[in-house]
């Protein structure tokens, strides 16, 4: 009988090799974690954010339904309006809360502590996250010039709507600003070279995040250029720019164009016919 002859043994793997399946192995790990981090802050984050707004929107219905003032104490971190935007649908609507730490955005969009408040003179200023923690502002970007931005207080309804982009002004009286939708927007420049107090500010503006000046009364301008009185009342919605970054800022600039007192039983189905949105 002949006798096989027995395998050769296996060879041990070099160093070299061991280094590259532990680095493999480590790129695996990594890139589960960073999947799992995607996962949590895209969905997680959304349910928990979800819980919240539910909850601070029964906790403003509430309030709205006995408390008798008509101007309320702002307090860091709870509602005091709601916010609509007609275009993303009959079910987009949110909180405002009080002040833009991180625990006020996780519940919705914060309002910019000393902007103006809705339906002030000078600029009601509101920030959201674009991506997770319920991603209020995360089609921000679609927003077209004379859109409309619904904000909700005890009292009224304010209607804002979105100021012409920067490609849009200079035929705005004879172009898109003559549809109907478009009757109370205008450019807010004035026949001086540079376009007066607001002859940068446009319904759209990508800027850098050290750019504080977008929320102030007058965007663009720190210092004060206009008295309070003559101040127009604006609406600037700020988020992250693009999506998946803070790189940048998105910024939408909006002006008051109506405002209606809430009857009882007024309802926002009932303003959207109004103001022809419906």
């Amino acid at each position: 009988m002949a006798i096989l002859d027995a395998p050769p043994p296996k060879s041990s793997p070099g160093p070299g090799a061991k280094a590259v399946r532990t680095i493999g192995e480590l790129l695996i790990t990594a890139g589960l974690i960073v999947l799992l981090f995607v996962v949590y802050e895209l969905y997680v984050t959304d349910l928990f954010s979800a819980q919240k707004q539910a909850s601070a929107t029964a906790g403003l219905d509430d309030q709205w339904s006995q408390s008798r003032e008509l101007h309320p104490e702002l307090i860091d971190g709870k509602a005091f309006a709601k916010l609509y935007i007609p275009s993303f649908g009959a079910d987009y609507h949110f909180t405002i809360q009080e002040g833009t730490d991180q625990a006020a955005l996780e519940i919705g969009p914060g309002h910019y502590k000393g902007t103006a408040l809705p339906g002030e003179p000078g600029n009601f200023a509101v920030a959201g996250h674009r991506v997770g923690k319920g991603a209020p502002f995360n089609d921000l970007d679609l927003l077209s010039s004379c859109d409309a931005i619904v904000v909700e207080t005890q009292t009224d309804f304010f209607v804002y709507r979105v100021l012409p982009h920067s490609d849009e002004i200079a035929n705005w009286a004879t172009g898109k600003g003559k549809q109907p939708q478009c009757a109370k927007v205008s450019t807010l420049r004035t026949s001086a070279p540079d376009g007066g107090p607001y002859g940068q500010t446009f319904g759209r503006e990508v800027v850098s995040p050290n750019e504080v000046d977008e929320v102030a009364p007058v965007p663009h301008h720190l210092t004060d250029v206009l008295p309070a009185a003559q101040q127009v009342a604006l609406l600037t919605l700020t988020t992250c720019h693009p999506q998946f970054s803070d790189r940048q800022r998105l910024i939408v600039h909006a002006v008051l164009t109506n405002q209606f007192p809430k009857t009882p039983g007024a309802t926002y189905a009932q303003l959207l016919q109004a103001i022809g949105e419906a």
